[in-house]
């Protein structure tokens, strides 16, 4: 689905990622983990085709098909979605319109809203005055909409209070498994994700396949990823560096 090669990205003449090497089979669920500032929110903007981010060396395959220097809107109607950390707000733009655009017209705004609790912000401007779990939602909801291929999302559970967490996790959960004849199986076909969590606590609802540690701009370590979130957990990243996960 998502195969990045020796990628090195520069913004401002900045070097932010440097030899990154990573991939996602199609119908798996891979997570990144990594430090603040390691580069991990820039790789998935650098994925999605955000024009501030220039790709100097590397490229990037998305279903077989080298998309390294493809505009954003085409990449999105290939089927990359992306869920940001903290996406912009967007005065002037209702939510229903949004969504409408995302789904080209197919799925009505009101019933995919239901199923996340925002039909009351369908008339709201976009993310304006939305609280962290709100927003969360709405970018859920846009994705549902768009119904892509390959999900990129930026620490689904940041800004999140744990009542909304369970939500975000099961929506989540739920979205990559639409269409499986097998939900909760490892079908091995049909959505793949691309995922960031500090907390790992989205890892709670969502089975992950492999895990990725991203350091200094570039993957250091592969695996499982519930052993990497332990080891994280017990030793942080220093121990990344000289990473014995390496596989």
């Amino acid at each position: 689905m998502l195969k990045i090669e020796d990628l090195t990205v520069e913004v401002d003449g900045k070097t932010l990622l440097h030899d990154v090497n990573l991939e996602v089979e199609k119908g798996y669920t891979n997570v990144l983990f990594g430090p603040n500032g390691a580069g991990k929110s820039a790789l998935m903007r650098t994925i999605m085709g955000f024009s501030e981010y220039r790709v100097v060396k590397g490229r990037i395959l998305f279903k077989g098909e080298d998309i390294t220097h493809l505009p954003i809107d085409e990449r999105a109607r290939l089927g990359l979605g992306i869920m940001m950390q903290r996406p912009p707000d967007m005065a002037g733009i209702k939510l229903k319109d949004l969504v409408k655009v995302a789904s080209k017209g197919k799925k009505d705004p009101e019933t995919l809203a239901e199923n996340l609790d925002m039909k009351r912000f369908l008339d709201r401007d976009v993310n304006v005055g939305f609280s962290g779990g709100e927003i969360k939602r709405s970018e859920l909801l846009q994705l549902s909409a768009q119904n892509p291929s390959l999900y990129l999302l930026d620490e689904p559970e940041s800004g999140v209070d744990l009542v909304s967490i369970e939500q975000v996790g099961m929506t989540i959960k739920e979205l990559l498994e639409e269409g499986l004849e097998c939900p909760g199986e490892r079908c091995k076909k049909g959505k793949s994700a691309l995922i960031i969590t500090h907390t790992g606590q989205v890892l709670d609802y969502v089975q992950a396949d492999r895990g990725y540690i991203l350091c200094n701009g570039t993957v250091m370590c592969s695996g499982n990823p519930m052993k990497m979130l332990e080891e994280i957990k017990n030793k942080g990243y220093q121990e990344c560096i000289t990473c014995k996960l390496m596989k």
